[in-house]
């Protein structure tokens, strides 16, 4: 699936993921491959993109979290996300 986070400065990342890890205003949530359409807010917390590579141009955005698995995050005040057809953005700050 395709996720693009943008700033009002500049895009952070953009491309395939296995999944991403949202905070939530009820706790964090999970978003995969065909799930279904979703528009939500976003509170401050991390953005956890569960991905095997990061194109150099976005990696300087990122923070993996750990060696072992590939696990990227990138923190946030607060956002929107819109995910529909395997294909979400992430509006932030």
């Amino acid at each position: 699936m395709n996720i693009k986070i943008l700033t009002p400065e500049y895009v952070v990342f953009e491309g395939e993921v296995e999944s991403v890890l949202l905070p939530g205003k009820n706790g964090e949530f999970h978003i995969m491959k065909n799930h279904a359409g979703i528009v939500s807010s976003l509170i401050g917390g991390k953005v956890k993109l569960f991905t095997n590579s990061v194109e150099e141009a976005y990696a300087k955005n990122l923070t993996k979290e750990n060696e072992k698995d590939s696990v990227f995050s990138y923190p946030i005040k607060s956002g929107v996300v819109e995910f529909n057809h395997n294909k979400g953005i992430i509006l932030c700050e």
